[in-house]
């Protein structure tokens, strides 16, 4: 690679890492071919990019974003070799991890960086699994805030003989003075 292509490189990934809420640096070094396709096959299916990147590259990358990003604690996962995911969905790479390693030993978590948020250490892939999508939360606080409504609603239909018993009660009442 000469040193224009490297610089062309690194301003193509630093911008596609300024674009990004979430991405996932991984390490999927002992893969045979086959497994790789395979993996990459998953990825794709779900929208998800996968790259292997040169450390070095990946640090001056880094280097030219902002520092309201947050990247300083992903320099410490740029050791071996990386490769990095590129989703929309925060969850969707580490449950295609998770599955995956069901049946393999790599890749493995180095970090993930989920809105400004990183997470080091393959032992969180746990945890990233289990993150919500931005629709799902959505989809809960419109049902949390859709309840209340609801409760009164009912609340007001299973009692409408009751409501219509104490109307006419005063009523009769009223008319009796």
């Amino acid at each position: 690679m000469t040193r224009t292509e490297k610089s062309q490189f690194i301003e193509a990934l630093s911008t596609q890492l300024q674009e990004s809420e979430y991405f996932y640096v991984t390490d999927s070094s002992a893969l045979t071919v086959e497994q790789v396709n395979i993996l990459r096959r998953q990825l794709f299916e779900n929208g998800i990019e996968m790259k292997v990147v040169k450390n070095t590259l990946m640090r001056k990358a880094l280097d030219k974003l902002p520092p309201e990003k947050n990247v300083s604690q992903l320099y410490e996962a740029l050791k071996g070799p990386t490769s990095i995911m590129f989703t929309e969905v925060a969850n969707a790479p580490a449950k295609i991890l998770k599955e995956f390693r069901k049946t393999h030993d790599k890749p493995v978590l180095k970090a993930a960086y989920i809105d400004s948020d990183v997470f080091l250490g393959d032992e969180q892939i746990g945890t990233l699994s289990e993150l919500k999508s931005k629709e799902d939360l959505l989809g809960e606080v419109i049902g949390l805030l859709q309840s209340p409504a609801r409760n009164v609603l009912a609340a007001l239909q299973s009692g409408s003989q009751t409501l219509a018993g104490l109307v006419k009660a005063l009523e009769e009442r009223g008319a009796g003075n």
